[in-house]
């Protein structure tokens, strides 16, 4: 008797699984949806356009966040659109999210005001990635201070863990772009960004510097930088290579030669994105 009851046990467990097996099979996949201007907080500036490929799905569905440049002054989300489709036809399985975060003024939204928006946006991300039918595996993509964001958040915080960076020219060394930059605007504009000098503050420098929070557990790390850019300086990024390096983290630094801190010619971003998307493809498992 007590063989026959098992056996039925058995004969009902192998039907529950068959039949689930057979709902999945049939679910419809989901089609492809842009969500554009999702608040992921109270502030106006806190908005995201997110992407979301067709026949996504929470176990297979990765997400690349963009952040935008502007030297955390100005610049938009839209500074990306031109990106977008190319991302989306070379990483097609991938879900988008392309950030706003509060841009600095004299008065307002100094730092840490920008990388307090990035924990917020990839927690907002992370907690409605359920309802987006996509995973929680995470790729950092930003420009000059977007990269500076991007950098900040992946290495300076344990969780959420970071799969793969990709640093366009972004500074990683606050106290050494302040003392470098030759251009009188720049150091003021840092000035009031970071509320003094780094004489005056230098415990909010040494919490904005991605280079101080580099480790072995650091995520996989690619790097574009010119070699005449001048309000980044090359160095920048060549300090972040050798730390990397030192701690035997994947990295990969790309230098480009005669190219400043401008839009990059069609040629050059061609070869960085053919670049990116291998790094992302062997290193995003």
């Amino acid at each position: 008797m007590h063989r026959i009851k098992n056996t039925i046990v058995i004969a009902i467990f192998t039907l529950l699984v068959s039949c689930k097996k057979e709902i999945e099979s049939s679910a419809p996949s989901l089609s492809a949806e842009t969500l554009t201007n999702q608040a992921y907080g109270a502030d106006a500036a806190q908005k995201m356009d997110i992407y979301l490929p067709a026949g996504r799905s929470p176990d297979s569905t990765k997400l690349i966040v963009m952040i935008h440049g502007g030297a955390w002054v100005t610049g938009d989300k839209t500074d990306f659109a031109s990106f977008i489709p190319i991302l989306q036809q070379r990483l097609p399985s991938y879900a988008i999210a392309n950030i706003n975060y509060k841009l600095a003024t004299n008065t307002s939204n100094h730092f840490p005001s920008q990388e307090n928006d990035m924990k917020t946006a990839i927690k907002y991300l992370l907690e409605h990635s359920a309802g987006y039918a996509i995973s929680q595996k995470l790729v950092l993509l930003g420009a000059s201070s977007g990269a500076h964001l991007a950098t900040l958040q992946a290495y300076k915080y344990a969780t959420p863990k970071v799969s793969a960076v990709v640093d366009f020219f972004g500074p990683v060394d606050m106290v050494d772009l302040y003392n470098s930059t030759t251009i009188p605007f720049n150091r003021s504009l840092i000035e009031a960004l970071m509320s003094g000098t780094p004489t005056t503050n230098p415990l909010l420098y040494q919490q904005s510097s991605p280079l101080n929070f580099v480790t072995a557990q650091s995520p996989p790390t690619i790097i574009f930088h010119g070699d005449k850019d001048e309000i980044v300086p090359v160095a920048q990024s060549i300090a972040l290579r050798d730390k990397l390096q030192s701690l035997g983290v994947t990295n990969q630094l790309f230098i480009y030669p005669n190219l400043g801190h401008d839009i990059w010619p069609d040629p050059i971003m061609t070869d960085a994105f053919n670049k990116t998307e291998a790094f992302i493809r062997s290193n995003v498992k």
